[in-house]
């Protein structure tokens, strides 16, 4: 298992520093990323083509129990990262204990922020959006793939 992708919110900071300084962009997203499929493949390739690294903050597992529920995350975050970690359009991942990505977004300051389709500027969590004005990162929306869901899997295979 490799997993030298994996960092801190401190050596993303300073990786996003020298990117900084070498005029190239950090691209930042998060998620559970739970059962990985072809829309989070597609997602992910799109939102690494705004920038020149791509960065995941990987929900850990007790917010993924918060968000999803009972039962989730199907894999553990350490699986999660592993998996995330495997895919040549990510460059790094970094895995966020807490609900929200605040803290994360804070020390790492990336230039870009992506979101699927589901979401909105307007429908983002009010505290990250605050956080993304704050340190001028530039918000995009990227669409979703039709009938591609962690959830749409799960109710396939009667869970």
């Amino acid at each position: 298992m490799s997993l030298s992708k994996l960092k801190s919110a401190n050596e993303l900071a300073q990786i996003r520093a020298e990117l900084d300084a070498q005029g190239r962009r950090m691209v930042l997203t998060n998620g559970c990323f739970d059962i990985l499929h072809a829309g989070h493949v597609r997602y992910l390739q799109q939102a690494r083509s705004l920038g020149d690294a791509l960065v995941v903050v990987l929900n850990g597992d007790e917010s993924v129990r918060t968000l999803k529920g009972q039962g989730r995350p199907i894999n553990s975050q350490d699986d999660r990262a592993e998996v995330l970690s495997a895919l040549g359009c990510i460059d790094y991942v970094t895995i966020c204990p807490e609900v929200r990505i605040t803290n994360v977004l804070l020390a790492v300051k990336p230039q870009i922020y992506v979101k699927g389709g589901d979401y909105t500027p307007e429908s983002l969590n009010q505290e990250e959006r605050e956080v993304l004005h704050e340190v001028h990162a530039e918000i995009k929306i990227v669409p979703l793939v039709p009938g591609r869901s962690t959830t749409a899997l799960i109710t396939k295979m009667g869970g």
